[in-house]
C-alpha cells in the first residue's frame, strides 16, 4: 500500500491518492489524509482536533496541560543505533548524528491530535475544487481563509501554499522573542537577538473569507531590544499573496530615519546574523515561491518534531534550552507520523543561494515538520526542524512556530520564534483590538512613529 501511495502522489493526481488510502482505510479526512491507522498500528488513526485542557487559560504554561506529559520516551535515536531507523529518518536528519556529538532523538508513542475547528473544516469543504492558484502556479488566486486551500494537494505549489496561509488567528505577539545564532567552532560567544514581534494575518478573522486580489499574506513587525548594536531598530515588512512587491521598510536608530529596503527578501541575509540567516528561512520556509520549480514527490513515514511543548516553555532559560552544538534533546519530542515530501528546484532563469529545498509537511495538517537545503554542488548543506503544538485559544489548530536550523557547512544553528527566556507566553489572537493587528500599524509612517527616541 505504501509503494503504492508513493506513486500516487509521485504523478500528482488526487484521485489516485484518494483511491490508494480509501484501499487502506475507507475513508478521508477532510484535509485528504488517510483517516485510519497504518497496518503494523504504530500511527494510529486520526482522533479529531485537540480539546483545550481543564483549567487551561492563556498565559498558563501548556506543557503542564498536556495530555502527554506523564509519557516516557518509546526509544532514543543516538549515533549507536541511527542505522536501526535510517529508513524513517530524513537525509537530513542522519547527517546531524554523524556531525553533532552526542546528538539523540526521544520518540515517543504517536497521537494525530492535530486538526482544525469545526467551521475552518467547512471552509476547506469549499475549497475543495474551487481553489486556484494564478496561472504561473506560483501565487494564490482563489480561496476561502482561514483553512486549507487544497485539501488532497495533488501537486507541490498546492502543497507549500497550504502550508505558507495555515491557520494562526489574526495575529501572535513575543514579548521579548530570543534569536539565536550558536558560537563559531572554537568559540562559546551565542548570538542572541532580543526583539518585541508580532505577526498580522488580517484574512486570519474567523469565519469565511474569500481571497480577492493581491492581499497580504501576513505583516511582520519588530523592534530589537538587544544587543547593544541593534537596539532601537525595528522593520516591519509585508508579503503578499500574488506575485507583487513585498514591502519592507528598516528603522536605523543611528539615522533616525526609516529606509525602504527594495531587496530584503528570497536569500538576502537578515541584518543582525553573520549572513547564518536569510529571510525566506524562518518557519522553515517563507515568503514568495516564484524562484523553484515545486514537486510533490511522494509520502513516507517520518519521525518527526510533534507536540514539542518543551519549546514552547518560557519559564526556561535560554541556555537550558540552546546548547553549543543543538538544541537540548530533552525539550524536542519525536513522534512516527506519515508525511509528504516536497522538493524545490531552482529554476534556471532564477538566482538563490540554495539550489534545492526539501520539505516534509505533515499529512493531517500540511505544516511543516523537517526539510533540507542543499548548495549549488548539490552537497546537503542546512537541515531543518519545525516544533509544533495544539494551539487552544484558536480551538486546537496545530501551528509551528519554534524552529531549529542547522547549518552543516559553518557547524552553526539558527534558532528562532521560541518562548525560552521570555518569562511570559507566546500569544495568539483570535480576535482583538489592538492596533498591532490593523494595517496601519505596518506602513513606514507608523514605523517612524512608534521608533523615535
Amino acid at each position: 500500500m505504501r509503494m503504492y501511495l508513493k506513486t500516487a502522489l509521485a504523478i500528482g493526481c488526487s484521485a489516485v491518492i484518494a483511491a490508494a488510502w480509501a484501499q487502506s482505510t475507507g475513508s478521508l479526512t477532510v484535509t485528504g489524509a488517510e483517516a485510519g491507522a497504518s497496518k503494523d498500528g504504530q500511527i494510529p488513526a486520526f482522533s479529531g482536533v485537540s480539546r483545550t485542557p481543564a483549567g487551561w487559560t492563556p498565559g498558563k504554561l501548556r506543557a503542564d496541560f498536556s495530555p502527554f506529559k506523564s509519557e516516557k520516551p518509546l526509544f532514543s535515536i543516538t549515533a549507536d543505533n541511527v542505522a536501526q531507523y535510517a529508513d524513517k529518518l530524513s537525509p537530513g536528519q542522519l547527517a546531524l548524528f554523524k556531525q553533532i556529538k552526542g546528538y539523540r532523538m526521544d520518540v515517543y508513542p504517536t497521537h494525530r491530535d492535530c486538526g482544525y475547528p469545526a467551521w475552518i473544516q467547512e471552509n476547506i469543504k469549499k475549497n475543495a475544487g474551487t481553489a486556484k492558484l494564478d496561472s504561473s502556479g506560483d501565487h494564490l488566486h482563489a480561496a476561502v481563509l482561514p483553512g486549507l486551500p487544497f485539501p488532497g494537494a495533488k501537486t507541490g505549489q498546492e502543497a507549500i501554499w497550504n502550508y505558507l496561509s495555515r491557520y494562526r488567528g489574526i495575529g501572535a505577539e513575543w514579548s521579548k522573542l530570543n534569536t539565536i545564532v550558536s558560537p563559531r567552532p572554537g568559540s562559546s560567544d551565542f548570538i542572541d537577538v532580543v526583539s518585541h514581534q508580532t505577526l498580522f494575518f488580517p484574512w486570519g478573522k474567523k469565519g469565511a473569507n474569500p481571497l480577492q486580489g493581491d492581499e497580504p499574506l501576513f505583516s511582520i513587525y519588530f523592534a530589537y531590544q538587544s544587543p547593544a548594536a541593534l537596539a532601537g531598530q525595528g522593520l516591519v515588512q509585508t508579503f503578499n499573496f500574488a506575485n507583487s512587491d513585498s514591502p519592507t521598510f528598516y528603522y536605523f536608530s543611528g539615522q533616525r530615519r526609516v529606509r525602504r529596503m527594495p531587496s530584503y527578501d528570497y536569500d538576502a541575509p537578515q541584518i543582525g546574523f553573520e549572513n547564518q540567516y536569510t529571510v525566506d528561512e524562518p518557519w522553515l520556509f517563507n515568503g514568495d515561491i516564484d524562484r523553484f520549480n515545486w514537486k510533490l514527490v511522494g509520502a513516507k513515514e517520518m519521525y518527526v518534531p510533534y507536540n514539542d511543548f518543551g519549546m514552547y516553555d518560557f519559564q526556561k532559560s535560554v541556555s537550558d534550552v540552546y546548547k553549543p552544538d543543538t538544541v537540548d534533546p530533552s525539550v524536542r519530542r519525536y513522534e512516527l507520523h506519515r508525511v509528504y515530501e516536497v522538493e524545490a528546484t531552482l529554476k534556471e532563469n532564477m538566482r538563490h543561494i540554495s539550489q534545492k529545498k526539501v520539505l516534509y509537511l505533515d499529512e493531517d495538517t500540511y505544516l511543516a515538520l523537517a526539510g533540507e537545503d542543499y548548495d549549488a554542488q548539490g552537497k546537503l548543506w542546512k537541515v531543518k526542524e519545525g516544533y509544533p503544538i495544539p494551539v487552544w485559544e484558536l480551538g486546537g489548530t496545530c501551528d509551528v512556530e519554534p524552529f531549529t536550523q542547522y547549518n552543516l557547512t559553518s557547524g552553526r544553528y539558527v534558532a528562532d520564534q521560541g518562548a525560552a527566556g521570555m518569562g511570559s507566553d507566546i500569544r495568539y489572537y483570535e480576535q482583538s483590538n489592538d492596533p498591532h493587528f490593523t494595517p496601519d500599524f505596518y506602513t513606514a509612517e507608523n514605523l517612524q512613529a512608534i521608533s523615535e527616541r
